[in-house]
């Protein structure tokens, strides 16, 4: 403040000079930069007039301009009012977030995922208003502050919200409230109620005070109006995969310069929108690959599984022959015994010292020995007819292998035409102005190969169904044997 006290070897300044110094000395004080969590809100002071009194004198300008100054200090370091200006800025950035995701999502004209810039900013955004005006709680580990205990109360409001609280709850990579909060906030932008689920929660101001502030923007007018601008979001569709996403150690920080306009940017909105069409496509061409990819490893896995389950069936058949040969000397075995018995009663005729009763048993066991032979050499029957079934069943299994074999080869190649084709995309995408029309051929060969492929998935999939049939129908078959065995 000794810039502005006048010096006695000084001439006295005029009443303009005096204004002019005042409103040069308040716009480097216009602006209050403050720090709350993670991040920085610039506030504007606005509210101070700085016209000068019609006729001011010399001494009382001096005056009056250390006033305003006192004043600005007092306005800066009230509360409420830097609640209230943290509020008006989290709305204004809310709006523009809104905005801008909405224009932007309807000019692209497909589903967003999570890696789409205006979207990441509008979840940052309302992050930022969820947390303001929070209450920290004490736990052993420190103070935290935490948006998802009052996104917990949603479904107590609402009940469809009971869904989505469960799934996030069910997420196996998320151990914070914090990304709980995250993923919620995606679950409920998915199902199109965001904006229903947040209105339901404002309007409960009992229930919000446990966890806020009574000047927080949940509890303030602001939060109102936020809550009737996600409505708009409605319109766009958006589909996250969050399995793998990290959402715990992300940092929420507003990118201001995603909302800053160039005037001359509006010169080459044309070129750019060529631009864009490419960049879709190749984006697009590197979706389809990446799918592809998915694809060839999902049915080399299957091949991997169907090369085990062949090799189970062909020890299953080596036990199978083993227990054929292992029959066959039973029943050599029977032939001799027999054999021995046929010659034991032809002796005890011959000698005829023996007497009826023994002669009845010889017959009787004899009688039962023959019986037994004959079912030994059914059983021998079956199970040769059982083995040349399965050596029959093997030799297809192989077949169909093979020709999986070489449909994968044949998926391999066009994945290879299709890398081919993504880098014809990238090299004309540096003359996009002369390659349009060599980009819709492609994309149209592009298009037949993908029915070429889906349609050889289609059929490779109904021959991996035959397949598991026949692979149960051989196991259910060892199995018989296996108890006849026993």
């Amino acid at each position: 403040m000794s810039a502005l006290t006048p010096q006695s070897d000084m001439p006295t300044p005029t009443t303009d000079k005096i204004t002019q110094a005042a409103m040069e000395t308040i716009y480097l004080c216009k602006f209050r930069v403050s720090m709350d969590g993670e991040w920085l809100c610039l506030r504007e002071l606005d509210d101070i007039s700085l016209t000068p009194d019609p006729e001011p004198t010399h001494e009382d300008s001096w005056e009056d301009l250390t006033d305003v100054v006192e004043q600005l200090r007092d306005d800066t370091e009230d509360p409420n009012y830097l609640m209230a200006n943290e509020r008006m800025n989290l709305m204004n950035m809310a709006k523009l977030s809104i905005k801008g995701l909405i224009e932007s999502a309807l000019n692209l004209g497909r589903t967003l995922d999570s890696d789409y810039a205006p979207l990441q900013q509008f979840f940052v955004v309302m992050e930022h208003c969820l947390k303001h005006g929070l209450k920290a709680k004490k736990t052993f580990l420190g103070q935290n502050k935490s948006f998802w205990g009052p996104l917990e109360l949603v479904e107590k409001l609402v009940p469809e919200a009971a869904e989505i609280t469960a799934s996030v709850k069910d997420l196996p990579g998320l151990k914070t409230p914090v990304g709980r909060g995250r993923a919620w906030l995606r679950l409920a932008l998915m199902q199109k109620k965001l904006s229903e689920y947040m209105k339901a929660l404002i309007n409960r101001k009992d229930l919000l005070s446990e966890f806020y502030e009574p000047n927080a923007l949940m509890m303030e007018e602001e939060g109102a109006i936020i809550a009737g601008l996600l409505v708009g979001l409605n319109v766009i569709d958006a589909n996250f995969c969050m399995k793998g996403e990290d959402l715990d150690s992300q940092v929420g920080v507003i990118d201001f310069s995603m909302y800053l306009k160039d005037g001359n940017s509006t010169k080459g909105n044309e070129g750019d929108g060529q631009i864009t069409a490419i960049l879709d496509q190749k984006n697009y061409v590197e979706e389809l690959n990446r799918h592809l990819s998915a694809t060839v490893n999902n049915l080399q896995a299957k091949v991997d599984a169907l090369e085990k389950s062949n090799t189970k069936l062909t020890e299953e058949l080596a036990v199978a022959n083993n227990r054929i040969i292992t029959l066959q000397e039973e029943m050599e075995r029977v032939k001799e015994e027999s054999s021995y018995i046929l010659e034991s009663n032809r002796k005890v005729t011959k000698d005829r010292t023996a007497d009826g009763h023994a002669l009845t048993e010889a017959r009787k066991q004899l009688k039962e020995e023959t019986q037994l032979r004959l079912d030994v050499e059914k059983e021998l029957e079956v199970q040769i007819g059982m083995r040349q079934e399965m050596e029959l069943a093997m030799k297809m299994l192989e077949k169909d292998v093979c020709e999986k074999q070489d449909a994968l080869v044949a998926l391999r190649q066009q994945l290879d035409d299709l890398r081919a084709l993504k880098h014809e995309l990238s090299f004309k995408l540096q003359s996009s102005d002369m390659g349009v029309k060599q980009k819709s051929e492609l994309n149209s060969r592009l298009e037949e190969k993908t029915n070429q492929m889906a349609a050889t998935i289609k059929q490779l999939e109904q021959s991996e169904k035959d397949l598991v049939k026949q692979a149960k129908t051989l196991n259910s078959a060892a199995n018989k044997l296996i108890q006849k065995h026993h």
